[in-house]
């Protein structure tokens, strides 16, 4: 048994760096460097059969040729840094394909090779994993940020069918950062905070701890150099200072285990600098406040030693309360597996070790790379389905967010490294970021569950939908058939498929409103025509060919297509409706056909008599009451249809609504209120009052006396410190006339002087 300190792993002070991007310069034949660098990549390959190192020279020759003449910023061929990362998927023991396509990653993005030249030459399986690595720069966008999360949603798809085409990218990604000092300061900059914002959290997602934590360290030292340099000369100094106390922890530590009898294997753990840095950032200490740098490491031969080693940790120094963690028994979401306890040393300082099998060690430091390494756990499961469930929830995602931009936002939601561990009523555990809600666990059950969901259950007492989880919770969820997704829920939701599948609910749910009142408006708009609206049922094979052809007249490819478009105020109803009367006239269903010309009218007099939209409040998101004026039932309306907004109603009075009909009177129609509004509505109300104790109590109670409900209450604070005191109310009523109750209601209180509708600003 052996000290051996984690610094030494580090990259020592991160010197010999270069660039990232070929440069075009002459033509010259392979180095011997370069030669040399190839055959001590073949020596690292001895776990492949012969066979599969001839095609994995071959890829290199392709390779080869394909970037003769491109040179890294460094100087160097560019040939060298395919082979750097093959060499580092060589080390996870990836199969010949990965090799392959390792080798040849920048063919198709930078060599011009296409798809079909390498499924012809090297298979399709190879020519998958190297077009899943290849970006999308061949495609124009309007942006360079749209471009780059159009190119990482390719990326991570790939990755969901095959996870080889992540862990080539991650090796790729790892060789750049380690040789990116030759490339101008903002553009190292760039790439490390998008290496530490994405690549470092999906390696961690997927287990790749030794990854994860050496692209941390290279970030960190691009993105803050000096404060890197002065954390890295701390460090060395508390390494010196502490070496005496760490020193004594192994030797009293290597001798309880020998008299215990366990065989173990004990290693010196270290803090790194971008963790140190993180800790004091966001705990507020100073280098010296930051007691938990070094650490131990103990690894055994089988799942039992981690425990009775851990009794004998127990015995040789006294364990801190509240700082040991199970996580063999429930693992991590990326599938880590360890005892951390933390003891409190002979000096009175505390120092964490970490307890874990030979196995469970592969798995933490090489994650879902171990698969290749050591084929399966001791409990049969293979590490590559440790990150399945992740990836899988890629897919789901996707499936429900088209926008590359929303997408890497969920993507990122859900690297998160922090976990909670809670239970279903079954007691099933599931891993939820930290911070995530019984929302976040109803969808992490099922989507229909998430859809449905009206209230929640934390150990057996009822808590808000927003409550934060807690490790060891018991949940449980109560539905109903009739529920569906608050757009609330976005506030506070944290994982990526919660988010997704809320906004892909509510989207589709808004373009079914926005079909049903371009339905609506359509009737009525026929209906002013002396027409009534054709069958949208598929079995009347005369009104579907119909339909159709309006459609395609219109610029849509189905019928539901243009009923969302007209709701939305994109197509105006009535010239519809015109068209739709004269494709009528001319199938002979009516005999006085209407002159109308591709949506033109003719003369004066065909001008568009829209029919009358009739309004209840079920017309949900596709018919919204406009802010500026607060229309209730009673009020004299009209709607305007703004381009993709659906029907904005105003008041016939509103200053703004007049405004918008002068620029834009087209696209204005006549709506009414039906007989039974099925809600109540919103209505703005000014309260004079005498100021004095108790005067909010008796309005509210007026209010109540005439069966409204108040909604939202503000009063200026200068009003607070005079004897009169003006206070705004908006209120829930049924119509003007339950308006004009609650306004005689509030005038017979005492306190009140004065009660008034609030009236649109002119």
């Amino acid at each position: 048994m052996g000290f051996r300190s984690f610094a030494a792993s580090l990259p020592a002070a991160l010197t010999g760096l270069s660039g990232t991007r070929p440069v075009l310069r002459s033509p010259a034949e392979p180095t011997p460097a370069e030669a040399a660098s190839f055959d001590a990549l073949v020596q690292r390959l001895a776990y492949l059969p012969k066979a599969d190192i001839k095609r994995i020279r071959e890829a290199y020759k392709f390779a080869d040729e394909a970037h003769l003449g491109q040179f890294r910023a460094s100087g160097e061929p560019y040939i060298t840094h395919p082979i750097a990362v093959a060499g580092i998927c060589a080390e996870w023991r990836l199969d010949a394909q990965a090799i392959m396509a390792a080798l040849m990653h920048d063919a198709m993005e930078d060599c011009g090779v296409t798809k079909t030249e390498l499924i012809e030459r090297f298979e399709a399986p190879t020519a998958e994993l190297v077009d899943g690595l290849t970006k999308l720069d061949k495609l124009q966008f309007s942006t360079r940020e749209e471009s780059q999360a159009e190119s990482f949603r390719k990326m991570l798809l790939a990755m969901a069918r095959d996870v080889r085409v992540i862990l080539i990218k991650l090796a790729d990604r790892l060789h750049n950062m380690r040789t990116m000092q030759a490339m101008a300061p903002d553009k190292r900059r760039r790439i490390a905070r998008e290496t530490l914002d994405i690549y470092a959290p999906i390696a961690h997602r997927l287990g790749l701890n030794q990854i994860y934590r050496e692209l941390q360290e290279l970030s960190f030292s691009f993105i803050n150099p000096w404060r890197h340099a002065a954390l890295l000369k701390a460090v060395s100094k508390a390494r010196g200072n502490r070496r005496d106390l760490v020193a004594r922890i192994e030797r009293d530590v290597v001798k309880a285990f020998h008299e215990a009898g366990i065989k173990v294997e004990i290693q010196g753990r270290e803090k790194t600098l971008f963790s140190i840095y993180k800790k004091m950032r966001e705990k507020h200490l100073s280098f010296a406040q930051v007691s938990d740098i070094f650490g131990f490491r103990i690894i055994v031969d089988e799942l039992p030693g981690c425990y009775l080693s851990l009794g004998v940790l127990h015995q040789l120094y006294k364990p801190q309360p509240g700082r040991f963690k199970d996580y063999i028994a429930i693992p991590k979401p990326n599938g880590y597996q360890s005892l951390h306890t933390t003891l409190v040393s002979p000096l009175g300082t505390p120092v964490e070790f970490q307890i874990r099998t030979e196995t469970q060690h592969l798995v933490a430091e090489k994650g879902v790379a171990a698969h290749w390494m050591y084929k399966t756990r001791a409990d049969g499961q293979t590490t590559q389905q440790l990150g399945a469930h992740w990836l899988q929830s890629l897919i789901d995602i996707q499936d429900e967010t088209r926008d590359a931009n929303e997408f890497l936002e969920h993507v990122k939601i859900d690297l998160f490294p922090d976990a909670v561990y809670v239970f279903t009523p079954k007691s099933k555990i599931m891993a939820l970021p930290k911070g995530a809600t019984p929302v976040d666990f109803a969808y992490a059950i099922h989507s229909d569950v998430g859809d449905h969901c009206v209230a929640a259950q934390i150990n057996g007492e009822p808590v808000p939908l927003r409550t934060e989880l807690r490790s060891g919770d018991v949940i449980e969820i109560v539905t109903a058939a009739g529920a569906r997704p608050n757009p609330a829920w976005l506030s506070f939701v944290r994982t990526g498929r919660a988010r997704s599948k809320i906004r892909h609910f509510l989207k589709n749910l808004e373009q079914e409103e926005s079909r049903d009142l371009g339905e609506k408006m359509l009737a009525q708009a026929l209906r002013a025509e002396g027409l009534s609206l054709p069958s949208l049922d598929d079995e009347d094979q005369d009104a579907a060919q119909l339909w159709q052809q309006l459609a395609r007249w219109a610029g849509n490819r189905q019928v539901d297509e243009l009923l969302i478009e007209v709701g939305l105020g994109r197509k105006i109803a009535s010239i519809v409706a015109k068209k739709l009367a004269r494709m009528l006239a001319e199938q002979g269903q009516r005999p006085d056909a209407v002159m109308l010309s591709m949506g033109r009218f003719v003369a004066a007099e065909d001008a568009p008599t829209q029919g009358t939209v009739l309004l209840d409040g079920s017309e949900g998101a596709s018919v919204r009451l406009a802010p500026c004026c607060r229309p209730i039932p009673g009020d004299e309306i009209r709607g305007y249809l703004g381009r993709g907004e659906g029907l904005m109603v105003h008041t016939a009075e509103c200053a703004v609504g007049r405004r918008l009909y002068q620029r834009d009177a087209e696209h204005w129609i006549a709506v009414s209120w039906a007989e039974e509004p099925s809600r109540s509505f919103e209505a703005g109300v000014a309260v004079l009052l005498q100021n004095g104790k108790g005067v909010l109590a008796q309005v509210a109670q007026a209010v109540s006396a005439a069966e409204a409900d108040i909604t939202h209450i503000s009063m200026s604070d200068e009003s607070q410190q005079r004897e009169t005191a003006e206070m705004s109310l908006l209120l829930s009523v049924r119509d003007r006339l339950h308006l004009a109750d609650v306004l005689r209601t509030l005038k017979r209180s005492p306190a009140v002087l004065r009660a008034w509708r609030i009236k649109p600003q002119a």
